[in-house]
C-alpha cells in the first residue's frame, strides 16, 4: 500500500509515520493506532512521555513501546499534538479546541517544557476566540463529547456554558454572526448587507427563541447541564420550557401532535452545519421531565400529557411515570379531552389508558382537598376559590367516560370507579354522567338490569336537567326502576318551576295593592299572564307550564268525575234502602188484602168501636179461627 503523505506523516493501514528520514526510535499507540516517532521532538515538548521515558530508560536502551489510555480525542487529536512537536504548522478550530486543550493538559505540555507550548496556546485561542462567539461555543461544546471528564475538569466545559448562557441573554444582532433568517445578508458587525455593500442598518431583535435549534443539537447530558446553567443565571423559565420542549420534541417523534406551528421555523445559523445527537429516547423523556419548570399553563399542560403518552410506549421507570402523572393531575383544569384520550400500550384489552387516568385524577382531588380545607363548611361551593378547577375537571371527565363508554372491553366497575373518583359536589348537573351511562349501555347491550342499576346509581336524578329527564324516561335502555325514579323527580321539577311562576304572579298581583273595576281586572290579569309568560320563556320552562296545566286540567276532570260517582253511588244506595222497605210492607196480610180487594176481619178493639154497627153476625167458629189468624198475624209483623 502506498503511503499518503498527509503534512509530514503518512499512513499505512493502522501505523502513522514521520517523514523525517530517520528510524523510529518510539512507538505510542493511542485507541489501537501505533504511532511510530522519535524521542526527541516529543520529550521536548510532551512531559508525560519525558516522564515514561526515564521510567524505561533503564530496561529500554534503544526503542520502546507505550500505550496512552484513555487519551482524550483519540488518535486524531494525538496526531494533532504530535505535529505540533515536529514543528508543522497546526490549525486551531472551534471543533478541535476543547479536545486539543485536554490532550494538552494531559500530555503536560506547558511552557516548563517549552516556550509557548502548545497548552498555552490551545488556553489563548479559547478565550480570545470561542468564548465571544456564538457560533465557536456552540461548536465546541458540541465537539467536547469525547473529553467531557476533563473538561469539565479544567473548567473549560463549565467557561463554554457560562458564555452561551450569557449570550442568550443578548441580542444575536450584536454577535456578528449570520442567522438563517437573514441569510448572507448581514455583514459580521451585524449590518445588512446590500448587493456587498454595508447599508449601516441593522437588524432588529430576534425572538426570544432563536437559540432553541442551536442548543438541540447537544447531547442529552449537555443538554441538561446547559440548561440548569441557564437556570443559575435567572433565565425566565417559560424560556428555558420553551427550549425543553424543543429539545424533546426534535427526538421524541411521538409529540409531533403536540408540536406548535412555529417549532418548524428555522434558527440555526446559516454559516455552520451542526450534526444531530445521538439520544437515547428513554433516558431523554426521563432527563426533561426533570427539566421542566414547575409552573403551570395550558402549553405546558398538554406538552406533559405528550410526555406521558409516550411514556407509556418507551416504558420508563415507575419514578417518571408517577412524576408526570402528578404534575399533569396539578394542572388538569387546563387539561384537553384529546391530551387524556392515551391509548393502552400494555396487554390491557381496553383502547385506553384508563388507569392512568384515575391516578391523575386521584393526584388532583388530593390538591384540591388540600387547597379547600381552609375554607369554613358553610361556605357554598359557588363562593369556593376551588369550584371552578373542580367543574371544569368534572366537565372534562364526563366528556372523557363518553369517549371510553363505547370501549366494548371496558369493565363496568372500572367505569364506575372513574365517575366516582372526583366529589359529589363537583358536578351541578348529571347530565354528563347520563350520557357516558348511555353511550354505555348502548355499546354493551348485553349487562343486566342489576348491573344497569349498580351503574346508575352514580347518577343523581335531582340533578337531571329536563331534557335529560325527558330522555331518560322514554330510553328503553334504562331499567324501569331507574325510569320511574327519573319520573317522579321530573314531577317534582315541574311543580318546582310551575310554583316558582305563581309566586312570581302572586307577587306582582300583591304590588297593586288595590281592587281594580273588572275591566281593569281583566286587563291587569292579561298583563300579569304575560309578564308570567316572559318570565316562564326567560327561565325556559314554557314546556314544562304547558304540560302543567294540561295535567291540572286532566286532574280537575278526574276529581269531577269522582264527585259525580260519588252522588250516583248515595243515590242507589239510598234507592237500595227504599226498595228494601217496600218489601217488607208488601208481606203485610192488611196490606196484601187491601191490595187484591179483600176485607179482613177487624183487632178486638176494633169489634168494641163497631158493636152498633149492623150486619151479619159471623158463627163462633169461624170468629175464634180468624181471631187466631189474625194475632198470628199480629205477631209476625210486631218487629216492625
Amino acid at each position: 500500500m502506498a503511503p499518503a503523505k498527509v503534512s509530514g506523516f503518512y499512513r499505512q493501514g493502522n501505523d502513522w509515520f514521520c517523514n523525517a528520514g530517520l528510524p523510529s526510535d518510539l512507538t505510542i499507540i493511542v485507541d489501537g493506532v501505533n504511532f511510530h516517532l522519535h524521542k526527541f521532538p516529543l520529550m521536548s515538548k510532551c512531559g508525560k512521555i519525558t516522564s515514561i521515558f526515564e521510567e524505561f530508560r533503564s530496561t529500554h536502551d534503544k526503542a520502546f513501546t507505550t500505550k496512552l489510555e484513555e487519551f482524550p480525542g483519540g488518535p486524531d487529536t494525538f496526531l494533532f499534538a504530535a505535529k505540533f512537536c515536529y514543528g508543522i504548522r497546526v490549525e486551531f478550530t472551534a471543533r478541535n479546541i476543547i479536545m486539543v486543550y485536554c490532550a494538552a493538559d494531559y500530555l503536560e505540555m506547558t511552557d516548563e517544557y517549552g516556550e509557548d507550548n502548545l497548552l498555552l496556546k490551545a488556553e489563548s485561542f479559547f478565550h480570545k476566540n470561542v468564548l465571544r462567539n456564538w457560533k465557536d461555543c456552540i461548536l465546541a461544546l458540541q465537539s467536547c463529547e469525547s473529553c467531557m471528564p476533563l473538561a469539565e475538569k479544567l473548567y473549560i466545559l463549565q467557561k463554554c456554558l457560562n458564555a452561551v448562557s450569557m449570550m442568550v441573554c443578548t441580542d444575536p444582532s450584536l454577535f456578528g454572526w449570520p442567522m438563517m433568517m437573514y441569510g448572507s445578508l448581514q455583514s459580521p458587525g451585524g449590518s445588512i448587507l446590500w448587493n456587498g455593500i454595508n447599508t449601516g442598518a441593522r437588524i432588529r431583535s430576534a425572538e426570544s427563541d432563536w437559540w432553541f435549534e442551536d442548543i438541540s443539537y447537544f447531547s442529552v447530558g449537555l443538554f441538561e447541564r446547559l440548561i440548569k446553567t441557564m437556570e443559575e443565571r435567572g433565565i425566565r423559565p417559560e424560556h428555558l420550557a420553551g427550549a425543553t420542549m424543543y429539545y424533546a420534541r426534535k427526538y421524541l417523534p411521538g409529540l409531533g401532535r403536540w408540536q406548535s406551528a412555529q417549532s418548524g421555523k428555522g434558527r440555526t445559523v446559516a454559516s455552520f452545519s451542526l450534526t444531530p445527537a445521538t439520544v437515547d429516547q428513554k433516558v431523554l423523556l426521563e432527563s426533561i421531565e426533570k427539566l421542566l419548570p414547575k409552573k403551570k399553563g395550558k402549553s405546558l399542560c398538554r406538552f406533559l400529557l405528550g410526555l406521558l403518552r409516550v411514556a407509556s410506549i418507551l416504558g420508563v421507570n415507575q419514578t417518571c411515570q408517577y412524576s408526570l402523572e402528578r404534575r399533569i393531575g396539578l394542572q388538569l383544569e387546563l387539561a384537553s379531552l384529546d391530551g387524556l384520550l392515551i391509548p393502552s400500550y400494555s396487554d390491557s384489552d381496553t383502547l385506553y389508558n384508563t388507569d392512568c387516568v384515575e391516578r391523575v385524577i386521584h393526584h388532583f382531588v388530593s390538591s384540591e382537598s388540600g387547597l379547600t380545607l381552609f375554607s369554613p363548611p358553610s361556605l357554598d361551593l359557588e363562593s369556593s376559590l376551588s369550584s371552578e378547577p373542580l367543574r371544569k375537571v368534572a366537565r372534562l371527565m364526563d366528556s372523557y367516560l363518553a369517549e371510553v363508554a363505547s370501549d366494548v372491553n371496558l369493565k363496568p366497575g372500572k367505569i364506575r370507579s372513574l365517575a366516582e373518583v372526583l366529589p359529589e359536589s363537583s358536578r351541578p348537573l348529571h347530565d354528563g354522567l347520563y350520557r357516558a351511562l348511555d353511550i354505555y349501555f348502548k355499546a354493551h347491550p348485553w349487562l343486566s338490569d342489576r348491573e344497569k342499576e349498580e351503574l346508575c346509581n352514580i347518577i343523581d336524578c335531582r340533578k337531571l336537567s329536563v331534557d335529560a329527564c325527558a330522555h331518560a324516561s322514554q330510553n328503553e335502555r334504562l331499567p324501569l326502576r331507574v325510569i320511574l325514579q327519573v319520573l317522579f323527580f321530573e314531577q317534582i321539577h315541574l311543580r318546582t318551576a310551575l310554583a316558582g311562576c305563581l309566586n312570581v304572579l302572586e307577587a306582582e298581583s300583591a304590588t297593586t295593592g288595590q281592587v281594580t273595576a273588572p275591566t281593569e281586572m281583566a286587563g291587569h290579569v292579561a298583563a300579569t299572564n304575560e309578564t308570567a309568560g316572559q318570565i316562564v320563556q326567560r327561565d325556559g320552562w314554557v314546556t314544562v307550564v304547558r304540560e302543567n296545566r294540561v295535567l291540572k286540567v286532566d286532574m280537575e276532570n278526574m276529581r269531577s268525575r269522582v264527585g259525580e260517582l260519588e252522588e250516583e253511588f248515595s243515590k242507589i244506595k239510598q234507592e237500595m234502602k227504599r226498595v228494601t222497605k217496600s218489601h217488607s210492607s208488601l208481606s203485610s196480610p192488611r196490606i196484601v188484602g187491601r191490595k187484591f180487594g179483600c176485607k179482613l176481619l177487624p183487632r178486638s178493639s176494633d169489634t168494641q168501636t163497631d158493636v152498633g154497627s149492623t150486619g151479619p153476625t159471623p158463627r163462633p167458629s169461624v170468629e175464634q179461627a180468624h181471631s187466631s189468624r189474625h194475632s198470628r198475624h199480629r205477631k209476625s209483623f210486631s218487629l216492625f
